[in-house]
Parts: structure tokens; C-alpha cells; sequence
């Protein structure tokens, strides 16, 4: 399954880097593949963020199905909270 966050990101239960059906944040022109607690820059903007706050952040304004949404839970709610 698939989850298109913006035109550069999507989350992917397809690509190879992804185990037991965990999706992992991809960059669409590179095929990089980064899991939730992984240091990504979404945009020269954006800086440096952790994926899962990332895809909190494209989440906000990506037009997403229910299952597109499942998706980006189970993606942000595997990275354990910070103590």
C-alpha cells in the first residue's frame, strides 16, 4: 500500500526497505527509504526533522483515504515516545 504526502514523499508498505508490513517514508525521486525515527530533510526549508514528525507535518495537508491515514498512524506510532 501507498500514501502520497506531497509530490516529493509518500509512505510505502512496497518498498523493499519495509518489514512485516511497517511502511517506510519514501523519497520519490531518489527511491530512499527512511523509517520513523530516521533524521530526514523534507525541504532545504524544513531542515532536518525525525520521518514520523515529518509525516505528522505532510499529513496536515495531504488529501489521504482511511487507509492513507491507518498508514501514516501506523507509521508515526511505531516510533517509541520520547522519555
Amino acid at each position: 500500500m501507498k500514501a502520497l504526502l506531497s509530490p516529493s514523499w509518500e509512505l510505502s508498505t512496497e518498498h523493499p526497505a519495509s518489514r512485516h508490513d511497517q511502511p517506510v517514508l519514501v523519497n520519490r525521486s531518489t527511491g530512499e527509504a527512511f523509517g520513523p525515527g530516521e533524521v530526514v530533510t523534507l525541504s532545504p526549508t524544513h531542515g532536518d526533522t525525525l520521518a514520523a514528525d515529518g509525516v505528522r507535518r505532510l499529513a496536515k495537508t495531504a488529501h489521504l483515504t482511511v487507509k492513507g491515514r491507518a498508514l501514516v498512524a501506523r507509521f508515526v506510532g511505531s516510533l517509541a515516545p520520547k522519555e
